[in-house]
C-alpha cells in the first residue's frame, strides 16, 4: 500500500476520490441536522454487504490505518487498509437509492440508503489523486 501520497503540482486541481450524488449530500444534510457531525466508513462485506455506512463522529471507533479518502458533504470518508488496496484505483461516487439502509448506519429506518458506485481512473487521474491521510486524526 502506498503509504504516503505527494498532493498534485499547484497548477492542478486534485481529483477527488470520493464524490457524492446531489441526493446523497441531501441526506448527509439532513442526518447532520439530526446527529451532529458525521463520518463515513466503507463496509468491507459480512452484516451489511459493502455498503458506506455513515455514523455520528464519535460513534465509530477508527483504527490508527483507516485511510481517509476524502471528505464528502463535510464528512470524513474512511475505509480500511484491506479495502483500500481493492479501491485505490477507483473514484467512489456515494448515492442514494430506495432500500433499507445498513443495520447501524444513520440513513436505516428512511426507506433509502447509501449506495457506493465506482469507476476506474484514467491513468492521468491516478497522477493528481487528492491526497489520502490516516487514522481518526486525519
Amino acid at each position: 500500500m502506498d503509504t504516503q501520497t505527494a498532493p498534485p503540482p499547484a497548477t492542478e486541481a486534485a481529483i477527488p476520490r470520493v464524490l457524492a450524488t446531489e441526493a446523497a449530500l441531501a441526506l448527509i444534510e439532513t442526518l447532520r441536522a439530526q446527529h451532529g457531525p458525521l463520518l463515513f466508513h466503507q463496509s468491507g462485506g459480512c452484516c451489511d454487504g459493502s455498503s458506506p455506512m455513515c455514523y455520528a463522529q464519535g460513534d465509530y471507533m477508527l483504527a490508527d490505518r483507516d485511510v481517509r479518502m476524502d471528505v464528502i458533504g463535510g464528512s470524513p470518508f474512511y475505509m480500511s487498509p484491506s479495502q483500500f488496496e481493492y479501491w485505490q484505483h477507483t473514484q467512489l461516487i456515494i448515492d442514494v437509492v430506495p432500500g433499507r439502509g445498513g443495520m447501524f448506519s444513520l440513513e436505516n429506518g428512511r426507506d433509502v440508503r447509501f449506495l457506493t458506485r465506482s469507476r476506474l481512473f484514467t491513468d492521468d487521474e491516478l497522477d493528481r489523486l487528492a491526497p489520502l491521510a490516516y487514522g481518526p486524526d486525519a
